[in-house]
């Protein structure tokens, strides 16, 4: 991956409806050739207004944003041939066939390539008599997919790519998806799914209320997030006969029915005490669970977080 170029660049980016209603609030990153950088947000975050500027839809209300080199707005015709969208609902003609749909898009294409090989890509090769109203909701966003690959693009904006996918066509679109990126594109995604997330982005930023959150690879998101341990105390044992949980570096606990929960920024040195502890006392802690936190995890204690912050300012926010 050459990091050294950003295909995409966004800065101090704002986006404003009618009334004054601020979607977007000055946010700032970018994207580097051959890169895999995800959007996430809660319904309402600001993750549609913002794909929908860097795709040239509309123009930003405040701030700058570049796609190749291009303000992707007023500079369409530059910006257009070199980049794919995938939209959340392709809305294609529903009585053309999966055949026909790939050739009348390839049409408007510059460069594209030949419809056989990309529906082939996405799997679809045995489908292509089919009629559109005829797929499942899962074919049809693989045909979304296949038609976003057509002019073989730079810059890709996949909106929500494995919705309707069962757990195989899942990943076998992560799987293209990384094809892609090693092979140059740079896929700009937004996803529901945070597995995807995790699993796909090299970078990504988590959007709340129009602002970036927390952003990073996804390690670094969730190493911000206290690590769990999780065990039934040993007959006989209580709370405080555990040793003291600051040299456990135990950042909160909580005991309920006898198991006992603990949070921590320190999971190694936390795990690794409390089992020389145990081997010590002679006991067994049954039901033991170590693990570090998910970005699923991340994501709602960031949201969390913002929200108490938001609601301490007194702020009534709503984005798009």
């Amino acid at each position: 991956m050459n990091t050294t170029e950003h295909v995409i660049e966004v800065t101090d980016l704002r986006r404003v409806y009618g009334g004054g209603f601020e979607a977007v609030r000055g946010i700032t990153f970018h994207v580097a050739r051959g890169e895999i950088f995800a959007l996430l947000g809660t319904n309402g975050a600001g993750k549609t207004s913002t794909v929908e500027l860097l795709e040239g839809l509309a123009g930003p209300s405040g701030g700058r944003v570049r796609v190749l080199g291009h303000d992707p707005h007023t500079e369409r015709a530059a910006v257009r041939p070199r980049t794919g969208v995938m939209l959340q609902e392709g809305g294609f003609p529903s009585e053309l066939t999966v055949a026909e749909t790939a050739r009348m898009w390839a049409g408007c294409v510059s460069g594209a390539r030949p419809p056989a090989e990309v529906l082939e890509r996405v799997g679809l090769s045995r489908r292509t008599g089919v009629r559109v109203k005829q797929l499942s909701g899962g074919e049809r966003r693989r045909l979304d997919l296949a038609l976003a690959l057509l002019g073989d693009p730079e810059v890709l904006f996949l909106d929500e790519p494995t919705t309707g996918l069962d757990a195989e066509g899942r990943q076998d679109t992560w799987e293209l998806v990384r094809e892609l990126r090693d092979a140059g594109t740079t896929v700009l995604l937004t996803t529901h799914y945070l597995e995807e997330a995790a699993d796909l982005a090299d970078r990504l930023a988590i959007l709340h209320h129009g602002r970036i959150a927390a952003t990073g690879t996804p390690a670094e998101v969730t190493e911000a997030q206290p690590s769990h341990i999780s065990f039934r105390l040993p007959e006989g044992y209580f709370l405080g006969d555990l040793p003291p949980l600051g040299e456990l570096g135990v950042s909160g606990h909580s005991v309920d029915g006898g198991v006992v929960r603990l949070r921590t920024r320190e999971l190694q040195r936390a795990a690794t005490r409390l089992l020389v502890w145990a081997e010590g006392a002679g006991v067994e802690l049954h039901g033991l669970d170590v693990r570090a936190a998910s970005l699923e995890e991340a994501f709602l204690g960031i949201a969390r977080e913002a929200e108490r912050t938001r609601s301490a300012d007194g702020r009534e926010e709503v984005a798009v």
